[in-house]
């Protein structure tokens, strides 16, 4: 085969065969094809589409490219859980000891947040010495022993996806239905669960900014999942709005450990709520969502959920006590309030300048070197809908840098439209992909 006729062929609109796909993948995780002739095939795939037997292929190609989580011998159905990011978005610290909680064993390899969405991990490594690079052994023995695992992907986990997406990142070539499926699938199936639910963002702090577009990356992920042998279901939620109050890393561990004693945000622990009973009916602990809910109320009220994300802290080396003692984790010495300059409703809180403050605090990354402040971050005291008084406090900014507050503040207050009209309310949950 040659590069050159793979190129000229999907230019063509034509689609590549299996054993294309599978030299083209294999060929550049090996660096025997040039970053420019995949360049060149990425952005004819970006312009020209590719079929649903080619994105299977593509996931299958990818897989094959490196390790695959063995869990099989852990009794049960495994379980996995995928948001697609946004801002404010800590469902993982709740939901994953809930559902663990309910005995379904959950394996999760999640990754690290960079500019405006926030990730799971920079948030766990809040607590002290808590470890999110796990060799495999510890993270199966993990999941085996107390049911569940959070750590970060290993590097001969999907090499080839980190290579393509690293060139798609640079080469205007990200935004295709396809590839980010793709991408995402290829990660979650190489990750060994049996059950997989996708959380797809939409709105103004998502990826997927319009719900028709999230819609469509929703059935093509569960598809895939589906197709590979996998239970598969995708909860379409928004992300208009940051879910919850807190934003940032420690303070939203903070808000996280508040949700497993039942103290948590109305719209988090809606969708935590969701997304559990999705996974719990997926694993045939209960029948339907409504058991589901039950079940996962009955492990907050009873405490076990939270036992649990203290197994967890534990397990991988952190300190089980700030659990208790949420005042333990990390804070800022500088404050700043933002507040009302007229009396009204708040029209809008747009999630992407929300999380574009709070990396500007500290909380974020700009860039993949970046260094994250776990103590930085932002409290919201007024969201969407509520009604506001001039002067009233709307939100709390925190940093250990106060050169970045007058920035951030700029950037938050503009996030809020405040009016005389009531708004309309968007649905938290937008709908369900099933197969």
């Amino acid at each position: 085969m040659k590069m050159i006729d793979l190129i000229l062929k999907k230019r063509s609109g034509k689609a590549l065969s299996p054993a294309e796909i599978h030299w083209f993948i294999q060929g550049y995780t090996n660096r025997i094809i040039p970053d420019y002739q995949v360049s060149a095939l990425m952005m004819a795939i970006y312009f020209k589409g590719m079929t649903n037997g080619e994105t299977l292929e593509l996931v299958k190609a990818m897989i094959a490219s490196g390790d695959v989580v063995d869990l099989s011998h852990i009794a049960g159905i495994k379980v996995d859980k995928h948001s697609t990011g946004g801002v404010g978005d800590k469902t993982s610290i709740v939901l994953g000891p809930m559902v663990a909680a309910c005995g379904v064993p959950l394996a999760k390899l999640s990754g690290r947040g960079l500019g405006h969405t926030g990730g799971t991990l920079d948030k766990l490594e809040s607590f002290s010495g808590f470890h999110v690079e796990l060799d495999m052994e510890t993270f199966v023995r993990n999941v085996a022993n107390i049911g569940i695992a959070i750590a970060s992907q290993t590097a001969n986990l999907v090499p080839a996806d980190k290579r393509l997406y690293s060139l798609r990142d640079v080469t205007g070539t990200v935004e295709n239905h396809s590839l980010i499926a793709g991408s995402i699938m290829s990660k979650k199936l190489a990750s060994g669960a049996d059950a997989i639910v996708l959380d797809v963002k939409t709105g103004s702090g998502a990826f997927m900014q319009n719900t028709e577009d999230a819609f469509e990356l929703a059935r093509a992920m569960v598809e895939i999942g589906v197709n590979l042998g996998r239970r598969c279901v995708a909860v379409v939620t928004d992300m208009e709005q940051p879910l919850g109050k807190a934003i940032g890393n420690a303070s939203e561990v903070k808000e996280a450990i508040a949700s497993l004693k039942g103290e948590g945000p109305a719209d988090l622990m809606e969708i935590c709520m969701e997304l559990g009973a999705q996974i719990l009916v997926l694993s045939d602990v209960a029948k339907d969502t409504v058991v589901a809910k039950q079940k996962l109320q009955t492990v907050i009220e009873s405490g076990k959920a939270l036992e649990k994300l203290k197994e967890l802290v534990a397990a991988q080396g952190g300190d089980p006590s700030e659990v208790d003692n949420p005042d333990k984790l990390p804070g800022a010495v500088h404050r700043r309030v933002l507040l009302a300059d007229k009396d009204g409703y708040v029209q809008r809180l747009e999630a992407i300048k929300v999380g574009k403050a709070s990396m500007q605090l500290g909380a974020g990354r700009a860039t993949k070197a970046s260094r994250i402040d776990p103590g930085a971050g932002i409290l919201l005291h007024k969201k969407a809908g509520v009604l506001t008084n001039k002067g009233d406090v709307l939100a709390e900014l925190f940093t250990n840098d106060d050169d970045r507050l007058n920035i951030a503040t700029e950037t938050l207050r503009d996030a809020y439209t405040i009016g005389e009209k009531i708004p309309e309310t968007r649905p938290l949950i937008h709908g369900l992909v099933a197969p």
